[in-house]
């Protein structure tokens, strides 16, 4: 059986994507920072919940050593878990800011991978998959005929460029295991206060796509729906 853990799965596209890996006969540890939401999750879910802070270095350390001592090791990370940022002009953006951002959306995904990496190892077939964002492309971004270059976020767009670059050199520093980076489009969620065009389920397909690779699947990529993007 597939062992997989989704960070910030109580809601939005972790919710939907553990939902759809669950049916698919995975294993699911739903990680949240919240216990009530996080066990209320899962057990909706019909899954395991893991308190996981991605913040907070001894609560992504408890977490993994609950899924060793659980499971004995992990299949599938799904590192989902993100912030908005702080939604200020360009210009008005602080360094402390920009930490706080980047604390959640890419120190965070480290801490993570950091901590499960050797239950990753211990796997035959190991998957990671970081939500990105197409906001995070260099091309999106620079591309007048493209939604995102009208959206202008110094810290969140940032911090997803930033978590394609991550996802590339665990890539080459692990080749046994599939690290690939997805953007599921302006979905519907809380971070953009539901006016996202594409719905949970549209969003999360690519992520459970990715997460669903066999040892022979691509790695070190930024994927969206339609396949490999150039960013």
């Amino acid at each position: 059986m597939t062992t997989t853990l989704i960070t910030g799965a109580n809601k939005g596209l972790g919710f939907e994507t553990a939902r759809c890996l669950i049916e698919a006969g995975h294993t699911v540890y739903v990680g949240a920072r919240d216990p009530h939401r996080g066990q209320e999750a899962a057990t909706r879910l019909g899954s395991r919940f893991v308190q996981l802070d991605v913040t907070d270095v001894e609560s992504v350390k408890a977490a993994a050593e609950f899924v060793r001592a659980d499971a004995g090791r992990l299949d599938v990370l799904v590192n989902n878990a993100g912030i908005v940022g702080v939604r200020k002009p360009v210009g008005e953006v602080t360094g402390a800011d920009m930490l706080t951002t980047y604390d959640t959306n890419v120190f965070g995904v480290v801490r993570v991978t950091h901590a499960f990496l050797p239950l990753l190892r211990a796997s035959d077939a190991a998957v990671v998959v970081n939500v990105s964002s197409g906001l995070g492309s260099l091309a999106a971004t620079a591309d007048p005929s493209r939604v995102e270059f009208q959206v202008m976020a110094l810290d969140y767009n940032s911090s997803k460029t930033a978590l394609v670059m991550i996802t590339s050199q665990y890539a080459r520093a692990y080749p046994a295991i599939r690290f690939n980076a997805v953007d599921p489009g302006y979905t519907a969620t809380d971070l953009n206060g539901h006016r996202g065009t594409n719905t949970v389920e549209e969003g999360a397909e690519i992520i459970v796509r990715m997460a669903s690779l066999g040892a022979d699947g691509p790695t070190g990529g930024f994927f969206d729906r339609n396949g490999p993007v150039v960013w």
